[in-house]
């Protein structure tokens, strides 16, 4: 009996039990999104705020003295203050080689600039890779300045990274905009650099004001080896990504015990990259470039408190939904109930009828808003950071447990409302 009035509950009412369906899966929709927004932002945000440059910076721990080039320290040449270029490959020997995704090594000097009309020039020359190749046993990837800083934008080419200094032709560099406007050099145009002919492959555009845009930017065995400082660079950048700052992560690893020590040593904090950094390369020093790492941080905590806000305003929402539609429901239920009572039915046994429908319209727009919202997650995934956003199957059963949590409470006060009905007084048509 119990089943059958379940069944045709479902059979008579079906609008009202449809506006319920669909007051729960829209909640559980944008609830899913969210999740899964918030699941997968935080490699998403990583990866935004690396386009942004890099956020650690290694110099030789000889090297006291600061010059900044841009927003980032590169420092001039002195002695005994080098890293050895033959040492960058072991970066991606560290434990957390695989979150590098892009190093730039610098290398820079003032020099005189002398354009094709004679005229002489101050210009800071800063040597660095573009996209060179790097191999660590059986890895290889192609790093430099054009996988860092993507905002760098160049009018004409941007040059090879040569090997050794070539003999055919002169090398290609890269002028700043500042410098071929006073110099009036344009792409094509060629320059002397104590006394080597060099060719202005492109002009260098990086959207700011600064150093860079009065400076020539060349391949770093060119500059090696027009300074005679073979193997040598000054600084060294990287991109990494890494898990956003906390508390946990700004613990000297010293005063740490082991098995703590070793949860510290294997989360990609910044500071535990740079740790291991320091033990592959004894005698560098790894700063945290702290703009990139501190907003990450705090563009996670405001979007993840957005997200949070969101879900519980669609939670409510759809709460509201479920009650204003199960009330009706048990308006015109009321003779229903009144008699089920009548012929003996407990206020347990009705209540249990009526949390049973409530449940099932639960699970299915739970299932409905899940699978809506994963394909709504991608659409969102593709359409901000251009990569699809993965919803974890644990997911569905949150989705689920939400949903029927949602709609146990909109229907609480409709179901005990009708618990006081007294079947006298509606089945003779009262309220």
């Amino acid at each position: 009996m119990f089943f059958r009035l379940l069944f045709e509950s479902f059979r008579r009412q079906k609008r009202r039990k449809t506006l319920v369906l669909v007051a729960v899966a829209l909640g559980m929709t944008i609830a899913t999104v969210m999740i899964a927004v918030a699941a997968g932002i935080g490699d998403k945000v990583s990866e935004e705020l690396r386009s942004t440059g890099a956020n650690l910076r290694i110099t030789s721990v000889d090297d006291t003295l600061d010059v900044m080039l841009g927003e980032v320290n590169l420092k001039p040449a002195s002695e005994g203050a080098f890293i050895a270029e033959s040492d960058l490959p072991k970066l991606k020997g560290i434990f957390w080689g695989n979150n590098i995704r892009a190093l730039a090594p610098f290398l820079t000097d003032s020099v005189k600039l002398t354009s094709a009309d004679g005229r002489t020039f101050n210009a800071e020359l800063i040597g660095t890779y573009f996209a060179q190749p790097l191999r660590y046993g059986t890895q290889s990837i192609s790093t430099g300045v054009r996988s860092m800083n993507l905002w760098w934008q160049i009018n004409g080419e941007w040059p090879p990274d040569y090997a050794e200094w070539p003999v055919d032709a002169p090398p290609s560099v890269l002028v700043g905009t500042k410098l071929a406007a006073r110099a009036g050099l344009k792409t094509g145009d060629q320059i002397t650099l104590q006394g080597r002919r060099l060719r202005v492959s492109g002009v260098l555009d990086t959207g700011g004001s600064g150093a860079e845009a009065e400076a020539i930017v060349a391949p770093l065995h060119i500059v090696q080896h027009m300074l005679r400082l073979p193997n040598a660079v000054r600084s060294v950048t990287v991109s990494a990504i890494t898990k956003p700052e906390d508390a946990f992560g700004r613990r000297d690893p010293s005063t740490m015990s082991g098995a703590i020590r070793d949860r510290w040593y294997c989360s990609p904090y910044a500071n535990s990259i740079a740790f291991q950094i320091r033990e592959k390369l004894p005698n560098v020093r790894v700063e945290q470039i702290r703009q990139v790492e501190q907003n990450q941080g705090r563009v996670l905590a405001r979007v993840s408190g957005l997200m949070l806000l969101l879900t519980l305003a669609a939670l409510l929402a759809s709460a509201l939904a479920v009650s204003a539609a199960m009330a009706a429901t048990i308006l015109e239920r009321r003779q229903e109930v009144g008699l089920m009572k009548s012929l003996g039915a407990s206020n347990a046994a009705v209540a249990s009828l009526l949390f049973t429908e409530a449940g099932l319209i639960a699970l299915a727009g739970g299932v409905i808003g899940f699978f809506g919202g994963a394909a709504l997650a991608d659409r969102v995934g593709q359409s901000i950071f251009g990569s699809s956003i993965t919803v974890h199957p644990v997911v569905i059963a949150m989705v689920i447990g939400a949903a029927l949590a949602v709609t146990f409470l909109g229907s609480a006060g409709a179901v005990r409302r009708a618990m006081r009905f007294d079947p006298a007084v509606v089945l003779r048509g009262g309220a």
